[in-house]
């Protein structure tokens, strides 16, 4: 059997480290890992492959894909669950598309959980503070966790497993989901409510929703004004889920207190890189930085020793079952993502 070669785009030294470890051993598997991302500039770079392999600020549109095709590129896949840079409607009948579904949602709620922690009480402040040998409490006042509401948007394994937490801290948990687990909300103690009475209610908000059209700039002007004064915004999902622009706004007035970003809308063009020395051309990234109740963080939230080994095993099991019998239980296409009639029920393949 000829080995199945991978064109591995936006590869880093801790992704050569962890398909490394998991395919060690292996021989039915070569990859080549590229350090540019994947998009129309560098889609040839695929030739002679089998598969490309792509992260979540590779460009994947009808232009890309069709180079992939020519190249002859029979499946992509993706490292990671978000989808949104994808051009799916392309892809379909084109090149199969599948992802990581789920790998470490422990990962990200407790990244989740140490932003909430630290914009809280202030930490990110007192360390600095601590090493000028500023050791006043002055501007650090925090509030106690327990008793107060959070508001979790989209329950599934990583909205599950932040409830979890908050719960432990003794908080309160209203959700919404616009797919409801009862079982769920019953095994942890949480109460489905829409969105409205969430934003009402909620002291801590926190976003764990897939980004579609419906969820794009699901926090805005409107939303954030139907929020509780002082509020704390926490994104770990995906960067358009907010709209940063009014995003600003709610914190310069004080209407949000707080503000914890582990993703940003335009993030493609900084995140995963280091720009440091560099000027910051972003204005609007720039002016977020400057806010001391806001953290940013590089879209860490999934990176530890655990996720990026399950990564690595459900992407390369992947691609060994596709060449193996043709089976593709992660695949995605935008039958999957618009609701429609897909395929899949009938032959068990998008397409």
């Amino acid at each position: 059997m000829n080995k199945i070669k991978v064109a591995f785009f936006d590869a880093r030294r801790y992704d050569v480290d962890s398909f490394t470890n998991v395919l060690a051993g292996s021989e039915d598997i070569e990859v080549v890992f590229l350090k540019p991302h994947l998009g129309r500039d560098t889609a040839a770079l695929a030739a002679g492959c089998d598969v490309v392999c792509t992260f979540v600020n590779d460009v994947v549109d009808a232009e890309t894909i069709s180079i992939l095709h020519d190249k002859g590129i029979k499946l992509i896949a993706q490292r990671a669950a978000g989808y949104n840079n994808f051009d799916l409607r392309a892809a379909f009948g084109s090149i199969h598309v599948v992802r990581v579904p789920a790998y470490s949602p422990h990962a990200v709620a407790e990244h989740t959980a140490a932003l909430i922690l630290s914009l809280n009480r202030k930490t990110h402040r007192a360390f600095f503070r601590t090493r000028d040998g500023n050791f006043a409490l002055d501007g650090l006042l925090g509030f106690d966790l327990y008793g107060k509401t959070a508001g979790i948007i989209g329950t599934g394994k990583i909205g599950q497993c932040v409830i979890e937490i908050l719960r432990g801290f003794g908080m309160k948990i209203l959700a919404y989901d616009a797919f409801p687990n009862s079982e769920a909300s019953a095994k942890l103690g949480f109460e489905y409510v829409d969105l409205k009475t969430l934003y009402l209610k909620s002291d801590v908000i926190s976003l764990h929703c897939p980004l579609t059209p419906e969820t794009t700039y699901l926090i805005d002007e409107e939303s954030i004004g139907s929020m509780k004064t002082g509020v704390m915004i926490i994104n770990t999902g995906r960067g358009k889920l907010i709209n940063t622009r009014d995003l600003i706004t709610g914190l310069k007035s004080g209407h949000i207190g707080s503000a914890g970003l582990d993703v940003y809308e335009e993030e493609a063009d900084y995140f995963f890189d280091d720009h440091s020395g560099e000027p910051l051309t972003d204005d609007v990234l720039a002016r977020l930085l400057t806010f001391s109740n806001v953290l940013v963080t590089a879209h860490q939230a999934f990176f530890t020793a655990e996720a990026l080994h399950g990564i690595a095993e459900t992407t390369l099991d992947n691609i060994r079952k596709y060449f193996a019998d043709g089976s593709l239980p992660n695949e995605i296409c935008y039958h999957c993502t618009t609701g429609s009639d897909c395929p899949r029920k009938k032959t068990g393949k998008c397409f």
